[in-house]
């Protein structure tokens, strides 16, 4: 792991995104909350949030944080079938939280194609990537092009 401990407490954020297609009788069963597992972007966002809390578990080199927020956002496109998912994290620390953004992304698509797997086993989940930082020594960071519905 990398030492941090010279590094200055600094507020900082993260903003990450990812997509997830499917049929569109599938994206109408979400929508409709008549999947038979429950409420999917609710579960799906408590998932996410879980996911960015525990990042350190799960990626060997990264710092347990104190994460101060979490949020995640879901956004439908009935024309492309999709679900655009967005998580932004924060904290006051010395590193940066751009990694708890992408687990928190890559979670909450896996937990919705996890509840619907049994209507759709063709669900695409692609486009996982850093859209925006902030804070610490490298500065800001902000994706120039990007796909959002």
């Amino acid at each position: 792991m990398v030492d941090v401990s010279d590094k200055p407490q600094t507020a900082r954020a993260a903003m990450a995104q990812g997509i997830i297609v499917m049929k569109p009788e599938t994206l109408e069963k979400i929508q409709d909350q008549t999947v038979k597992k429950g409420n999917v972007l609710e579960t799906a966002r408590i998932a996410g949030i879980m996911a960015a809390k525990k990042t350190s578990e799960l990626i060997p080199m990264c710092h347990p944080l104190n994460i101060t927020h979490v949020q995640i956002d879901f956004f439908p496109d009935n024309e492309k079938h999709a679900i655009r998912i967005e998580a932004s994290v924060k904290i006051t620390g010395q590193t940066g939280v751009e990694m708890e953004a992408l687990t928190a992304v890559t979670v909450a698509a896996l937990t919705i194609y996890d509840m619907c797997k049994s209507y759709d086993k063709e669900m695409i989940i692609s486009d996982m990537m850093l859209l925006e930082k902030s804070g610490g020594k490298s500065g800001s960071f902000v994706r120039r092009e990007v796909c959002r519905n």
